[in-house]
């Protein structure tokens, strides 16, 4: 189970690495709109956080629901089915179809994107609490071996300016490569409640989670933190490549060829804190994290040259995965046995409802300065900070090896 877990990241990795992450994204705001004053960074920031906040609506019902129904696997994989579709037409958007792009663009990541709502949910079920650092590291890791291998293929046709076999290929590997899981990761039994009553139930369900969640000060004050800091990851993430593009001149063999070393750098720091997060604890995992990207965010100011940047680029991805696997950790940590997918719709929501936020800045600033992309990336800086001094007052976190999720209370600290 844990192995197909794992490969399904590596799956939609695939789609991580050549359509927001590099190819698409830039390609999007700077061929399909164009970017002289900032008009692809503003089009593409609205492709994110229309994104964001479709799944951030709709998450915490869908994961009540998925609980009721017993539905979680099928989601997951309808989700994916839809990435994968809308990636395949991809190839159809021209230069000038800017609305045309935007609609598939929005499509493709709500897919990818909402079923990882489902994907995340598994974590507390397939691994006990004293592995759930590691294995979350391990699933990150895996994923970021698929990014760039999906690097690796996709840079022979960007070098032949054969976008369109770029994506046909990331939407043929998203499918193969999700099959291990489609076969082998557990379906939940179902409550035998109609969809309606389940939906119902789900409403119900997503009050009282909330109300919970609420009355549990250290789950209400990590989700706060995770608002904060997982909008300024998410937009960094976002916008690196157009920055690279526009404001550093990279061309598309340039971007795969720097995001194949953020990929690789990723993967190493997603092995190396895998360990230490079970022992020393997600939430200093966290703040060393927090720490480093604030570090990366400063230093992208005065970054210059090509060779500068993908210094600076290896130094985030080795931050990359450890602080998305570390805050998966420390979620499931504190998730009452048997509301996964609720509680982790919850945290979908804080994540994505925030990222609806920084995309928004980043080309808002943008837009209004000509396209000064280097002051629209410190526009984020305050997130880091902010989620930082959050996340230092909770009071929970400590080493997973003595940890296991909540009992099933409404209130008070465990």
């Amino acid at each position: 189970m844990v192995a197909s877990w794992c490969l399904y990241d590596f799956a939609n990795s695939w789609y991580v690495a050549v359509v927001p992450a590099t190819i698409w994204a830039a390609y999007y705001a700077n061929a399909i709109v164009g970017n002289e004053a900032g008009r692809g960074d503003l089009w593409w920031g609205r492709v994110a956080s229309m994104t964001a906040l479709f799944v951030a609506v709709t998450s915490p019902v869908l994961g009540s629901v998925a609980d009721h129904l017993g539905i979680r696997k099928r989601l997951m994989l309808g989700y994916a089915g839809l990435a994968i579709a809308v990636t395949a037409l991809l190839p159809t958007v021209k230069p000038g179809m800017v609305l045309y792009g935007f609609w598939l663009g929005l499509l493709a990541n709500v897919g990818f994107e909402g079923s990882l709502l489902f994907y995340n949910a598994y974590l507390p079920e397939i691994a006990p609490a004293g592995h759930q650092g590691r294995v979350s590291g391990w699933g990150f890791a895996t994923g970021y071996a698929g990014s760039f291998l999906a690097l690796l293929c996709a840079l022979p046709l960007v070098r032949a300016e054969n976008f369109a076999g770029a994506f046909l290929l990331v939407a043929a590997a998203y499918f193969v490569f999700m099959l291990p899981a489609w076969r082998w990761l557990p379906a939940q039994k179902p409550s035998g409640q109609g969809f309606r009553q389940a939906a119902a139930e789900g409403l119900r369900g997503t009050r009282r989670t909330f109300r919970d969640i609420l009355r549990i000060p250290e789950l209400r004050r990590f989700l706060l933190a995770y608002f904060l800091f997982e909008d300024g990851v998410n937009t960094v993430v976002v916008f690196s490549s157009i920055f690279a593009a526009t404001t550093l001149g990279f061309g598309m063999p340039d971007l795969i060829r720097l995001y194949l070393v953020v990929q690789a750098s990723a993967v190493a720091g997603a092995w190396l804190w895998s360990r230490p997060t079970d022992r020393l604890g997600p939430k200093r995992v966290l703040m060393a994290m927090l720490v480093l990207w604030t570090l990366v965010v400063i230093a992208s100011y005065f970054v210059r040259t090509p060779g500068q940047f993908f210094v600076l680029a290896a130094v985030a991805g080795s931050g990359l995965g450890p602080v998305q696997a570390a805050a998966r950790t420390f979620m499931s940590t504190l998730v009452p046995r048997g509301r996964e997918g609720e509680m982790f719709g919850f945290y979908a929501l804080c994540g994505k409802s925030a990222s609806v936020i920084g995309p928004l800045i980043f080309g808002s600033v943008s837009a209004a300065t000509g396209g000064d992309q280097r002051l629209a990336l410190l526009s984020v800086l305050p997130l880091f900070v902010a989620g930082g001094v959050v996340l230092a007052g909770v009071e929970a976190g400590g080493p997973t090896r003595a940890a296991g999720p909540l009992a099933p209370v409404t209130g008070g600290r465990r």
